[in-house]
């Protein structure tokens, strides 16, 4: 029986750019997949990719990272955010911009019309747990997965209210093992090659928390992989000390983020024997 290829993408704001090199990357080698899932900027890359699994697509994910500004997927000025806060008591941005990049960027309307199968997952605040969406207005569905507590609004579908993914599954690569995958490359964007530190401010005492709540499921389902189940966690080629709050104010590294992990990317697949 032939392998059954998972991409599984990872949450992690402005710093997804890193998995449009991997992709790249991925591609370049002639490396597809059957099952795409996605959480937060995860599931925008990989809905994206799993409307048109080519690397001219990649080249379009590329150009469209490089040339967005915070203004193209937030929208508005500072003034219009303090106005929506001040509205909503709830979150600093509406979700229209990004609402209508996904609906120029996607020629379906619908999940089951892409592709490639592909899913996401959001953080149910009724059901308090994650559900993946495999079905259904495709827009919608990445919204949720994609609504960061605080900065955008929650999304309603079917009467439930979702937030971003990356409360419940940051990572899902258990729910790749479950569909039944055992070739699963996982593109994440730099948090799990940086070690944590004892926080040293205020401020980060939130920031380690949820890192390690997020984080321990991965690494959960990491050690708990079938031995059957091939594994491999892509690089971005970051360095071990940069700065994760970056992931929420610089859209102006795109360019960059791109071709450091397509670069690592590539010699990771040519030093595990996966692409020549």
């Amino acid at each position: 029986m032939s392998d059954r290829v998972a991409f599984v993408l990872g949450g992690g704001g402005l710093l997804g750019a890193h998995e449009v090199g991997m992709l790249q990357a991925l591609l370049e080698a002639e490396i597809l997949p059957d099952v795409i899932i996605g959480t937060s900027i995860g599931a925008v890359n990989g809905a994206m990719l799993a409307a048109d699994p080519s690397l001219d697509q990649v080249e379009r994910m590329r150009e469209l990272w490089s040339s967005l500004r915070r203004a193209d997927v937030f929208g508005g000025s500072f003034f219009n955010s303090i106005r929506t806060l001040a509205r909503s008591r709830t979150h600093v941005y509406s979700n229209d911009r990004l609402r209508e990049l996904l609906t120029e960027a996607l020629d379906v309307e619908r999940i089951e019309d892409l592709s490639i199968a592909f899913e996401c997952v959001a953080s149910s605040i009724e059901g308090a747990r994650a559900r993946y969406f495999d079905r259904g207005p495709i827009v919608d569905a990445v919204l949720a997965s994609a609504a960061v507590p605080g900065l955008l609004p929650p999304v309603e579908i079917d009467g439930e209210h979702f937030l971003d993914g990356g409360l419940v599954a940051s990572i899902p690569l258990d729910r790749a093992i479950e569909l039944g995958a055992t070739d699963i490359y996982v593109l994440q964007v730099g948090r799990v090659e940086q070690p944590l530190r004892t926080p040293a401010q205020p401020w980060e005492v939130a920031l380690v928390a949820f890192e390690i709540s997020r984080r321990y499921r991965f690494l959960e389902a990491l050690a708990a992989a079938p031995d059957h189940v091939r594994v491999s966690v892509l690089p971005t080629g970051a360095p071990k000390d940069f700065d994760d709050l970056k992931q929420y104010r610089d859209l102006g590294d795109a360019e960059r983020l791109i071709g450091q992990s397509h670069a690592a990317t590539a010699s990771y697949l040519r030093e595990h024997g996966i692409a020549t």
